[in-house]
């Protein structure tokens, strides 16, 4: 047989290209919520980063919208690991989102928002008439107990809006469909943020961790009522390690607002506070890793102890009252008092209470994304998705939508009020300059959130 010539040879395999990333934003306006969406994108965007030959590389880049709850670089270093860097975090305005998602075509975007920043979101994105716009996702980032119908319909109109239980996507589509508008966005998931390892109690640990929340319970009164029973639990237990969880330090905002914080109030209480009663911050996770028993008001961190399976309590000291949140927890069989608290009384969870919460307690949490993951694959396949249509409108809502839509500096029809744009200055020296203007205005308006606005409120109680 005569050898073979460079003729004869089989052609070389060419290697396939590399698949295009998919480019994803996350738009967050606190602490919380930017953990949510951040978290909520990875789960979503999960097998696209696989490593099967269809693997597609992931990028999410981080928004911050600026405003009162704007997250100190403290705060997102305490939110814990959400797989994208903090350092590389911006912060920008309503417009500026815009703008950069009609420059940047992203393929999915993630709002992580209060409602009304949805709603104006999805006004000024639909305004863009993107010729291929992005597949667009927003959700709760905990428990829904207040304002449910108007949340709900201020967040319809996006593609996917996830429900952290199977309650939740019942709950929502029976708003959605009770107004005549369409319930097909609902997908049930479960919060993002779960996590950990079971609990295992550890011979010669004994600790009580307080989950407390910035604006629940609100007075005065009933918070240092809540601070004293938690500094008597400390004493009555003195080999008991007792830890107040914060979620910020004084002068920085949260979702909502703390205008008493807890640090101030423990300056003041008489007789100084026990050796074994410390205040502690810091990823809500790592401080569970070493609880034996999560004790609150309704905070979602409660969730977060039941997918542990940690002793949790939900406290009725104040009452079972809707403004409190603790009426969510109604049947959970996770009620009790501090005196009961005292006496060693540690509540049992409602088997089927929690399998309905999404906390997925029985091991199922692996799985809990995979419709909404499904969901998002299949939008994201689509030619040309159809344009947004949010339920309130001008027509629907003349009275209601240009309100929402002007705290953000856009117009009824979604597109930027005159002179929201903002000017994109050339040169380092003047983009500096406004950078440094801008925070110390922001600095300024948070103080006036922080410190003047509860005087003013205190005074007029008078």
């Amino acid at each position: 047989m005569p050898p073979r010539t460079s003729q004869d040879a089989e052609p070389a395999q060419t290697p396939a290209a590399p698949r295009p990333a998919l480019r994803v934003a996350v738009l967050a306006d606190s602490d919380t919520r930017w953990k949510w969406g951040a978290l909520t994108a990875r789960r979503l965007t999960a097998e696209s980063a696989g490593d099967g030959q269809d693997a597609r590389p992931v990028e999410v880049s981080g928004l911050l919208l600026r405003g009162r709850a704007t997250p100190t670089p403290r705060q997102l270093a305490e939110v814990g690991e959400v797989g994208i860097d903090a350092g590389r975090v911006r912060e920008v305005t309503a417009v500026e989102f815009l703008h950069t998602v009609r420059d940047e075509g992203y393929d999915l975007v993630v709002l992580a928002l209060v409602g009304g920043g949805v709603q104006a979101m999805l006004h000024g994105l639909a305004a863009l008439n993107l010729p291929r716009r992005p597949v667009v996702v927003t959700g709760y980032v905990g428990v829904v107990y207040e304002k449910l119908a108007d949340g709900l319909l201020l967040r319809h109109g996006a593609d996917v809006v996830l429900a952290n239980s199977a309650h939740d996507a019942e709950r929502f589509r029976a708003v959605y469909e009770g107004v005549g508008a369409d319930a097909s966005a609902v997908t049930e998931a479960a919060l993002p943020f779960l996590g950990g390892a079971p609990y295992r109690p550890e011979e010669g640990r004994d600790t009580v961790v307080f989950a407390a929340q910035p604006s629940v319970p609100a007075s005065r009164a009933d918070r240092t009522y809540l601070l004293r029973r938690l500094v008597e639990h400390a004493r009555l237990h003195p080999r008991r390690e007792v830890l107040l969880k914060l979620r910020s330090k004084p002068g920085e905002h949260t979702t909502h607002i703390e205008e008493l914080p807890y640090q101030k109030l423990a300056q003041r209480l008489p007789g100084g506070l026990p050796p074994n009663f410390r205040l502690v911050y810091g990823h809500m996770g790592e401080v569970l890793d070493r609880t034996d028993l999560l004790v609150t008001v309704s905070s979602t961190a409660a969730l977060e102890s039941l997918h542990r399976r940690i002793p949790t309590a939900i406290l009725t000291d104040l009452g079972v009252r809707e403004p409190l949140g603790n009426h969510h927890f109604v049947g959970s069989g996770l009620l009790t008092s501090w005196d009961r608290l005292d006496g060693g009384t540690r509540p049992k969870p409602d088997t089927e209470w929690v399998a309905g919460q999404g906390v997925a307690a029985d091991g199922s949490y692996g799985t809990a994304y995979d419709t909404a993951r499904a969901k998002v694959t299949a939008l994201l396949g689509t030619g040309q998705l159809p344009p947004l249509a949010p339920y309130y409108t001008p027509a629907t809502a003349p009275g209601y939508l240009p309100g929402i839509l002007g705290r953000h500096h856009l117009a009824p029809d979604g597109t930027p009020l005159p002179g929201a744009a903002a000017a994109q200055e050339p040169g380092r020296v003047r983009g500096a300059v406004r950078e440094t203007v801008r925070n110390a205005a922001r600095g300024a308006y948070r103080h006036g959130v922080q410190r003047v606005a509860p005087v003013i409120r205190r005074m007029g109680d008078l």
